[in-house]
């Protein structure tokens, strides 16, 4: 029953399939998207917020390279905040609450008109592949699509099994249905998967919540969009609330260890360490008298608040007496109860940095179902994985990012790399050049790569190069502006610095650790109005010029390691002197370059050596 030909199919509908087949679609590939549910299209099943520490990295690294994530969350926010202010910018990370409905509807809204992009409300049950590569897709009612390329992002869905206490069920998220025929197809194609497990906490009706007895949160003041084209910013909408567990929290808990679906035996898959459940939190921190918790909005149009930080697999009458036993919550009646989900994913090390499979052409991962968790690294992935199919039938160079271009060059590393024995959570302290990589300059770093594989627009691209002129000139005149001892004390004293008995250098007054550049307003009288960007990302250029430059030096020596490639069909197991592991390792992962190889969990510094003496006699 063959009804379509397509260029490229996606296998899902949520952040990394909508970032997948709208980047296809862009780059005028004629493409397909599958979904379960037309209603699930870009889904918060969980927390419905976007951004967070280095998440918000990932949302500003997607606008950079010309995805979709950063200007829906932009145009759907209800309360916006940017995290770890009192730090160094490295790790300043936008975070914003996300009113659901209207970011799936906003979200399904810009699929649905995307030119060269069609949707579809189906399960698919098989991928065909002829010759090592993909031909077909198809649906669970018998329907076959053609296509040259086929990229995998079923989220939560494959086989997905909910979990409350010893019930359970097969399900997606929010009592979806589950996919359950395409993972037996996937593992006849030789594919490895795995099981791992989420979870989500309970949903409360607003009116049961005594908020006098919690602490509010407010966004800020001045609002940061996450996209680099969004102009109007809008405005905080609602108040999140803070709460804390208590010793009656946490007795009732571990009364009950032995009923939650985990701790009874109930659950098969792997946890993730950085999200744990309420249950993983007493446990391995006996030690602390309380857990905090956020009580946040799924909406503006609805009563539903989410409860962060208290996700559990506890059976329903141990969550209503744990949710109850904080005073806030005390008459807490529940709209949704928490649940863990099991699902099916794969061993991330199958694919290349492109996200394709090595072994079959044409057929890509992303998102959850490379292993990760969160719903900005499926975006990321999806984006890189819609353009890298689209490249390849374009036959055209395919975009890889190094783990010094962004922090989703580091995520696609490491998964490919290291792999993971868990959901994989990224986190700032993941890469080594976090001062290259801020939130701040994604599109300095990334918007060239969107311009070259062409999703980047002229007026963008004109607008980018505007920014760029701006950051530049008003470094300039920062650095040649000499400011006499009448200006500069009265700002140098008032903020607590050294007072000056000559002029000093504009530039060398931002660079003080207890000045900035808005702090020296007063001094500067000739200052240009300039956009909130370009003054934050010369300020960070003049305080951080030596750091930065240490950074790029570090860089351009990973870049040499890189640039030393290893050949695809080397038999790893016939190089005299690597160790038995080094060798079984280097052979499953195939490494590209000595760098990739010098990452690789299980290949020592010694194998290292032993790899660059062949390499080099194999050149001689």
């Amino acid at each position: 029953m063959l009804l379509g030909e397509y260029d490229v199919a996606v296998i899902g509908g949520g952040h990394a399939g909508c970032e997948a087949a709208l980047a296809a679609a862009r780059l005028g590939l004629k493409t397909v998207m599958f979904s379960i549910s037309l209603d699930a299209i870009g889904n918060l099943p969980c927390n419905p917020s976007i951004g967070g520490t280095a998440k918000g990295h990932l949302v500003r690294e997607v606008d950079a390279l010309g995805g979709e994530m950063g200007k829906a969350a932009d145009a759907t926010f209800i309360q916006s905040k940017m995290l770890n202010r009192g730090k160094g910018p490295a790790v300043h990370s936008l975070r914003a609450q996300i009113d659901r409905k209207r970011y799936h509807m906003e979200m399904k809204r810009r699929v649905e008109n995307q030119e060269n992009l069609i949707i579809k409300q189906a399960e698919i049950t098989d991928i065909r592949v002829e010759n090592g590569a993909v031909t077909e897709v198809v649906t669970q009612t018998g329907a076959s699509y053609k296509t040259r390329a086929a990229i995998i992002a079923t989220g939560t869905y494959l086989k997905g099994k909910i979990l409350i206490g010893d019930y359970s069920k097969e399900s997606g998220p929010d009592g979806m249905f589950p996919a359950n025929a395409l993972s037996e197809n996937l593992r006849k194609l030789g594919i490895e998967l795995r099981r791992f497990k989420t979870g989500t906490p309970a949903r409360i009706h607003a009116d049961t919540i005594d908020f006098s007895k919690t602490e509010t949160e407010y966004g800020d003041d001045k609002i940061v969009p996450f996209s680099f084209e969004t102009k109007e910013t809008g405005e905080n909408l609602v108040a999140c609330h803070l709460i804390y567990t208590n010793e009656e929290t946490h007795r009732i808990i571990t009364d009950n260890l032995k009923r939650s679906a985990m701790y009874g035996g109930y659950a098969e898959g792997t946890g993730p360490r950085y999200c744990p459940s309420i249950e993983d939190k007493v446990v391995k921190f006996a030690d602390k008298p309380r857990h905090q918790l956020f009580i946040e909005p799924m909406g503006l149009d609805t009563k539903e608040m989410y409860i962060q930080g208290f996700s559990t697999s506890l059976p329903e009458d141990v969550q209503i007496a744990m949710y109850r036993s904080i005073p806030a919550m005390e008459h807490a009646e529940f709209m949704r109860s928490a649940y863990a989900i099991e699902y099916d994913c794969c061993d991330p090390t199958q694919l290349l940095a492109t996200l394709e499979f090595k072994t079959i052409s044409g057929l890509y991962g992303a998102g959850q179902f490379n292993g990760t968790s969160g719903y900005e690294e499926a975006a990321a992935q999806g984006l890189i994985a819609g353009i890298n199919a689209a490249l390849k039938l374009k036959g055209e160079e395919p975009l890889t990012l190094k783990r010094s271009d962004g922090y989703i060059g580091t995520l696609i590393d490491d998964l490919i790399t290291k792999g993971t024995n868990e959901p994989y959570r990224m986190m700032t302290s993941r890469s080594e050049y976090r001062l290259l990589l801020r939130q701040d300059n994604a599109d300095e770093r990334l918007t060239p790569m969107g311009r070259r594989v062409g999703l980047i627009s002229d007026e963008r691209w004109e607008e980018f190069q505007e920014k760029l002129r701006m950051i530049d000139a008003e470094i300039a005149r920062v650095s040649s502006v000499n400011v006499p001892p009448s200006l500069a004390n009265p700002v140098l004293l008032e903020n607590g610095s050294a007072g000056v008995k000559t002029g000093i250098k504009l530039a060398d007054m931002i660079k003080r650790p207890e000045l900035s550049y808005e702090k020296t307003a007063a001094a500067d009288p000739e200052r240009p109005v300039l956009p909130d960007a370009v003054c934050e990302e010369a300020e960070i250029k003049l305080k951080y010029d030596g750091y930065i430059k240490r950074q790029v030096a570090q860089a351009e020596q990973f870049k040499k390691m890189e640039e030393k490639t290893l050949p695809d069909d080397v038999d790893y197991g016939e190089i005299h002197g690597l160790r038995l592991e080094a060798r079984q390792k280097l052979n499953k992962i195939r490494p590209k370059s000595l760098g990739q190889a010098s990452r690789i969990s299980g290949v020592s510094p010694s194998d290292m050596s032993v790899l660059i003496i062949w390499l080099e006699s194999r050149k001689r």
